[in-house]
């Protein structure tokens, strides 16, 4: 694969939940939009970064592409291949390539097993289904040298998760989801759940392990500051779509559309006097709730810059300068 084609492409991606309300013989049916309409595309050996704040969709974009969730439209393409079209025999041999590190180390973890069989799994599963053919000694020396790269003695093998601390345990996921030696892994907000102090060694590694393997990440996160640490891009989603696409020091330096310059104005600046110089964006309005079939920018009720034709017609994400897609109206007109 040349080193400019995509690892991953997702185009039109939705992900919509059914529900019912009203009372069991009048019931009426309804959707949650929680993705509606996501398009985005990850280099080899980069890492994208999803961020928006709670509720935008951003994990079950993840999930959806990881096809936890069967999506409900949209094209999943990992190395060429359609994803959602995979039967289940092709999508386990597809997922060998694919995988993830989630949020919670605490829950994330069988608290039944030990280290060893946790990180040893994946090998043993791919193993029997004929995907992979490795010894039990061949499993059992890739699982103490997987320990002691994401720092943990292979001494560690025989204990539990209990005996863990946090960050340990997100260790132990890592060394998990390298086992397979895949190309792609999707990380759920992995660091959100650790200490400050943790969070930074858990992002080196990450680093260290992309130069080393040549590994491409989807990473999601909502504390900014991470996302501009560890992205080479940045993806910024409100309510269920893509508004903004650019290099994460563009970003962060030009940013574009009116959510992503309220999203960056609330994040604290470690320098006293920018700090107290600078303007907050304060979003006024609630969040729309998902379940509404949208009309024109899902923005609208909260934007402070938005004009009459932003409330009929839904902004295209286009571009807006090299690398710099917005889907905003200030930078383009409707189609």
């Amino acid at each position: 694969m040349n080193e400019s084609e995509n690892l991953l492409e997702v185009r039109g991606l939705k992900m919509h939940f059914p529900f019912h309300t009203g009372s069991f013989l009048n019931r009426k049916k309804g959707y949650i939009y929680a993705v509606d309409g996501v398009d985005l595309h990850i280099k080899k050996g980069e890492t994208l970064g999803l961020v928006g704040e709670s509720g935008c969709g951003k994990s079950t974009t993840l999930r959806a592409v990881a096809q936890l969730y069967k999506p409900t439209a949209g094209k999943v393409m990992l190395k060429g291949r359609d994803l959602v079209q995979l039967s289940q025999g092709e999508l386990m041999s597809a997922r060998k390539d694919m995988q993830i590190v989630f949020q919670d180390p605490y829950a994330s973890l069988n608290p039944r097993m030990t280290t060893r069989d946790i990180v040893a799994e994946p090998m043993r599963i791919f193993t029997k289904a004929g995907i992979l053919s490795m010894s039990k000694a061949e499993i059992d020396e890739r699982v103490e040298q997987l320990l002691e790269r994401v720092g943990l003695s292979r001494f560690f093998k025989n204990r539990y998760p209990h005996e863990f601390s946090g960050g340990q345990r997100q260790r132990i996921g890592i060394a998990r989801a390298l086992a397979l030696k895949p190309d792609l892994v999707l990380c759920d907000e992995p660091v959100s759940a650790l200490d400050v102090s943790i969070q930074s060694q858990i992002l080196n590694l990450f680093k260290d392990l992309q130069d080393e393997f040549g590994l491409t990440y989807m990473f999601i996160a909502h504390d900014l500051a991470v996302i501009q640490y560890i992205s080479n891009r940045i993806a910024v989603m409100y309510l269920g779509v893509i508004v903004e696409v650019s290099e994460s020091a563009e970003l962060y330096k030009k940013p574009l559309h009116p959510y992503t310059q309220a999203l960056l104005s609330a994040a604290p600046i470690p320098d006293p006097e920018v700090e107290r110089k600078r303007q907050r964006i304060i979003l006024t309005g609630d969040v729309p709730s998902p379940d509404k079939v949208r009309t024109g920018c899902p923005f609208y009720d909260r934007c402070q810059k938005h004009m009459d034709k932003c409330k009929d017609h839904v902004p295209l994400l286009k571009d807006a300068g090299p690398g710099h897609q917005v889907a905003c109206f200030l930078y383009h007109d409707p189609a």
